[in-house]
């Protein structure tokens, strides 16, 4: 496949951003990729929640209904099949398996994937996306990816492989950091300074659905997945209440991260 992206540098950050002409998907000039091991997964959410993957087990859950209610306005689950990439230890495949779904699973963690299955009973295998030798061989009516597309560097290859795993009319539901939120578009210098570098593609909502557009997916539903007016240094010195700072977020899915539900074309 020939490649979508018409990289140009980004006029105000041309040393850390390339950004797609076509789309206006960032390409982070500074990332490098890692090795993920097991400890990875285990120190990288402690060190950004204060606690492990595993004590925070209940709030994963909760959230992972609240994904599956959202899902649920497209798509109803009873007898449907789930696939999801970089699923852990199984908390959403495990509250989509209640909901009716037939799951599926992919981790790159050995130690996180034995988990989903011995303990959860999960059909949950471990390794790398990029291995074609073990992806499931079969299509299905919803792929999921929680913050997992912009650690790769190609992502072109990756959205041509999750597309071809979509049943038509089926549904890919992603989570992801956004540049159409308070730290990027109010305070960049601490939006870099923060940047994680194994993050290759940063999108907004709007450069994410003109992407997923050229794989025939149409984007149906997005939203903010949390508010912080805290981070927002404000326009021309003006600040938004909480209370409306929060409608705006709404009405323009403007966040640091966000949810995105688009479907594929039949």
């Amino acid at each position: 496949m020939s490649s979508i992206l018409e990289l140009e540098p980004h006029p105000q950050f041309p040393d850390a951003y390339m950004v797609c002409r076509r789309t206006g998907v960032h390409y982070y000039r500074l990332a490098q990729e890692r090795k993920y091991e097991d400890s990875y997964f285990q120190e990288e959410y402690k060190n950004q929640y204060k606690k492990t993957y595993y004590e925070d087990e209940v709030q994963l859950r909760n959230l992972a209904k609240l994904r599956l209610d959202m899902m649920s306005s497209f798509q109803s689950p009873e007898g449907k099949t789930l696939f999801e990439l970089g699923c852990a230890a199984g908390f959403f495949l495990s509250e989509a398996e209640k909901r009716g779904y037939k799951v599926k699973g992919l981790e790159l963690s050995k130690t996180e994937a034995a988990y989903a299955r011995e303990k959860l009973g999960l059909d949950v295998i471990a390794g790398s996306f990029l291995d074609d030798s073990i992806l499931p061989k079969e299509t299905f009516d919803t792929v999921c990816a929680f913050f997992v597309i912009e650690h790769f560097p190609n992502v072109e290859v990756v959205l041509e492989k999750l597309t071809s795993m979509i049943k038509p009319g089926g549904l890919l539901f992603l989570g992801l950091p956004s540049l159409n939120g308070p730290s990027f578009q109010t305070n960049p210098q601490e939006w870099f300074r923060t940047h994680p570098k194994d993050h290759f593609w940063d999108y907004s909502p709007d450069s994410l659905k003109k992407m997923l557009k050229m794989y025939g997916l149409v984007t149906v539903y997005r939203k903010p997945m949390s508010y912080h007016p805290n981070r927002d240094r404000g326009w021309k010195g003006k600040f938004l209440t909480h209370r409306l700072f929060v409608r705006y977020a709404n009405l323009s899915c403007y966040a640091d991260t966000f949810h995105s539900i688009a479907i594929k074309k039949i």
